[in-house]
């Protein structure tokens, strides 16, 4: 786990020094890089954990929160301000390991520094066929008194076999 946030931190780090204040794409690429993480993570997740596929978008929420969120950065964010709906919801982080020693200078006040976890958990739930919308809604890095990050369910991906293979 801390070896997650360490690499993360590298990672966030890196990509910032490489990039001029004109090139500020520079939250997709956190985006990007957060997402191909997600992609890998969900199989160490699923071997780890020994969760089964969840039934629906709130048993989604429950394990993301307290299993997930618990077992890479070692905090449980609160499940809260459910969609009438129910398929959008938002995860609030009383703490954030990712910003913990990190100051946004001026000239970076639009940066979501964090992002990198909308695209963790966007890479992580395409591979298990859950297309979601995550972004975030409140971040410490800002002022606010937490980190808040809103998911909204999409659609569930259809599993496209070869031919021959069903």
């Amino acid at each position: 786990m801390i070896a997650l946030v360490g690499e993360t931190r590298a990672i966030v780090s890196k990509v910032a020094l490489t990039m001029t204040v004109s090139q500020f794409p520079f939250s997709s690429s956190i985006l990007s890089r957060g997402y191909n993480i997600g992609v890998r993570l969900i199989e160490d997740f699923l071997a780890r954990s020994s969760v089964g596929r969840c039934h629906d978008f709130r048993e989604t929420a429950d394990v993301i929160a307290k299993v997930a969120f618990k077992m890479y950065l070692g905090i449980t964010p609160s499940v809260t301000n459910w969609s009438p709906a129910g398929d959008e919801f938002s995860l609030i982080l009383e703490s954030n390991p990712l910003v913990d020693f990190v100051e946004l200078p001026d000239n970076h006040s639009n940066l979501v520094y964090s992002s990198l976890l909308c695209g963790v958990l966007r890479g992580a739930l395409e591979m298990v066929q859950m297309a979601v919308d995550v972004r975030f809604a409140q971040d410490t890095l800002r002022g606010d008194s937490v980190t808040e990050i809103r998911m909204k369910f999409i659609k569930r991906i259809e599993e496209n076999l070869p031919a021959g293979d069903e």
